[in-house]
């Protein structure tokens, strides 16, 4: 079930914008698979300001979780297609802080080995994969069809 129309310009750039909260998340899961690939790591030079001023600010990522539920995806006087993608980011964000809760109660038994950095790295690539996804299909002007999530979305945007 989608809405189709027509989306300007802005309104693809927007709908872009809330993606960086779980990007922003999920590089915490990508230090082994960077590790490895370290020219990867080269594509996230761009957010690093970002990055910085989100690490320095306490309960960053708690704030803009509000500021995004209440001051888009909850105002019907900004466009479906901009707040459909605010809260998709915002549950995919929600998924990867559900994962760093239980790396955290496993990372004792598991005390950082190989399953750890296989699992952090599968979390890492599935959430790029997801935003990397969602944003071309924004760009595009396009609904980011992801089977369950989508689902959800469409249950809290009307």
């Amino acid at each position: 079930m989608t809405w189709r129309g027509s989306t300007t310009p802005q309104d693809r750039t927007f709908a872009c914008l809330p993606y960086i909260l779980p990007m922003i998340e999920s590089i915490a899961f990508g230090a082994p698979f960077l590790s490895q690939f370290p020219v990867l790591g080269l594509l996230f030079v761009p957010l690093s300001p970002i990055i910085l001023l989100y690490g320095s600010v306490p309960f960053a990522g708690l704030i803009i979780f509000f500021a995004l539920y209440m001051g888009v995806v909850r105002n019907e006087n900004i466009s479906h297609f901009i707040r459909f993608n605010a809260m998709q980011a915002i549950l995919i964000d929600i998924i990867l802080i559900l994962c760093q809760l239980i790396f955290s109660v496993l990372a004792p038994a598991l005390q950082g080995g190989f399953i750890l950095e296989t699992l952090s790295s599968v979390v890492f690539l599935g959430a790029m994969v997801a935003i990397i996804y969602s944003v071309a299909q924004s760009v595009l002007g396009r609904y980011a069809e992801i089977p369950t999530l989508s689902d959800a979305v469409y249950m809290q945007v009307r």
